[in-house]
């Protein structure tokens, strides 16, 4: 498919062939999902914990005499019937990751890509650069080319002036192609690769 390659001043220059086996695929969603439970997963924390019984601090003495009270027999005051006591099956600290083919995921990052394609949602631009860090001459140019959720992604490194500029504004992200990923596609309505950028996700998954 071809594409326009514009600015962020929103003038044109040209246009260029994407391949159809990264940016035509027919997108499958459910090679979307997993990807994105597979990443929101394994960025948790995994910090959330208890105390179960051994970890309180009781007096391991009998509570009463075994017979004769007319109650249950207990042995502990620890146990989690007890006001106080441990908490029975509670989460422990732990990672939530699981695994997920690589191939899979290279798969799952091009069906992304051609969904933003398909969609109408992707943009190339020449370069991603400014000459100062101006966050309100920044976010008059996106107000301009109506842009107001969008990720960009640059080359290998991202333009300084750029990425501070943006980095107080709702919505915007900027990124080197080496941080390029399924969730940050989806979760913005537009995508905008630079013409490096598109050059290394070509050679990336020739």
């Amino acid at each position: 498919m071809k594409i326009d390659i514009t600015s962020l001043e929103g003038s044109s220059s040209g246009s260029i062939e994407l391949k159809d086996d990264i940016f035509g695929l027919e997108p499958r969603e459910d090679l979307i999902a997993r990807m994105i439970r597979y990443q929101l997963a394994k960025r948790r924390a995994g910090t959330h914990a208890v105390k179960n019984r051994a970890d309180i601090w009781r007096t391991g003495k009998k509570m009463y005499k075994q017979k004769g009270t007319g109650g249950a027999r207990h042995g502990s005051a620890r146990v989690p019937q007890f006001r106080g006591g441990g908490r029975a099956f509670g989460p422990q600290v732990r990672s939530h990751a699981h695994g997920l083919p690589k191939k899979v995921r290279a798969l799952a990052l091009k069906h992304a890509l051609s969904a933003k394609a398909k969609g109408g949602g992707l943009i190339v631009w020449q370069s991603a650069e400014i000459d100062a860090p101006k966050t309100k001459d920044l976010k008059e140019k996106f107000a301009k080319i109506g842009l107001d959720s969008v990720l960009i992604i640059d080359g290998a490194t991202t333009n300084e002036n750029l990425s501070l500029a943006a980095r107080n504004i709702p919505k915007i992200d900027i990124l080197p192609v080496q941080g390029i990923n399924v969730y940050d596609i989806i979760r913005r309505d537009k995508l905008v690769l630079t013409k490096a950028a598109l050059d290394a996700l070509e050679a990336r998954f020739k």
